[in-house]
């Protein structure tokens, strides 16, 4: 049971919930500034982050799964190995997306009826690299959708504080998925898959990574603007920017070798900001 337990978890990359989970506990902290939120809620909404990044990325595994075999880099995945098979992994999907919708019922009916309008952006995710150039924008759109979701789950209803941190949150993941994407270039290309890379090469796909991450810093020095967060979050904006920019040193056109570095520092970047943000309201 353990083991197959650990298999669901590795299939799903759980770990990953680092990455939008900090930008959706943001969302609700800012708006815990006008209603205060309970620990139960708080509860409910990282559940609610794990039940739809479950079933997204579950749901990502399966319609990839033909890709994943023949991708030398991803051939080692639960599905091309057969460690875990095609009717699991859709049990998992659609067990994790009931989930989900039920776990919305506690965090107010706007979130309930929004339910599948995010399930359904954070599935064409996974089939827009058949459709689009712009692949990795649409992985933005579906993880931008965390801190709006946090921001209403937590009572919060008007301002521009949950827009700024979706734009901030969307760039930051678009940029760091451009460089993911760069190592299966050659790939794409062959089984006539569309991104970024594919269409205009690494280092043109590099500058636009860059931009992104530029505007992600200026999208939540703005959030300053409209709420009164004081020094405290304007250095924790400052931290943000030195990781990122540390992220971007460690991919060049000329050497990808570090990409899989680059990716993981994300992880710590969204920690980072959470730890930020709660010195900013609560100690600053």
């Amino acid at each position: 049971m353990l083991r197959r337990l650990r298999t669901y978890a590795s299939f799903v990359r759980l770990g990953h919930s680092v990455f939008a989970l900090p930008f959706a506990l943001v969302g609700a902290l800012l708006a815990a500034r006008q209603t205060p939120v309970t620990l139960t809620r708080v509860l409910w909404i990282v559940a609610a982050m794990v039940t739809a990044r479950t079933a997204a990325m579950g749901f990502n595994r399966v319609v990839d799964a033909r890709f994943d075999a023949l991708n030398p880099r991803t051939a080692n995945r639960e599905l091309p190995r057969r460690v875990m098979s095609s009717r699991e992994a859709v049990a998992l999907v659609v067990g994790a997306s009931i989930a989900f919708v039920l776990v919305t019922t506690q965090l107010g009916w706007i979130c309930l009826a929004l339910s599948p309008v995010a399930l359904g952006i954070v599935f064409w995710y996974s089939l827009a690299k058949r459709f689009t150039t712009y692949t990795q924008l649409f992985l933005g759109l579906a993880l931008a959708v965390a801190p709006v979701g946090g921001w209403l789950a937590a009572g919060g209803r008007g301002g521009w504080e949950p827009w700024l941190l979706a734009l901030a949150t969307g760039a930051w993941v678009a940029g760091f998925d451009i460089f993911y994407a760069c190592q299966d270039l050659e790939f794409d290309c062959a089984q006539g898959l569309r991104s970024i890379p594919a269409r205009f090469g690494v280092r043109v796909s590099l500058r636009i990574a860059r931009c992104l991450h530029l505007f992600t810093v200026a999208a939540l020095a703005a959030v300053a603007l409209v709420a009164p967060l004081g020094s405290w979050y304007l250095a924790g904006v400052a931290g943000v920017a030195l990781l990122l920019a540390y992220e971007q040193s460690l991919v060049r056109p000329d050497d990808l070798s570090r990409v899989q570095q680059a990716f993981d520092l994300n992880g710590y970047v969204g920690l980072f900001y959470l730890t930020a943000t709660a010195a900013a309201i609560y100690v600053g």
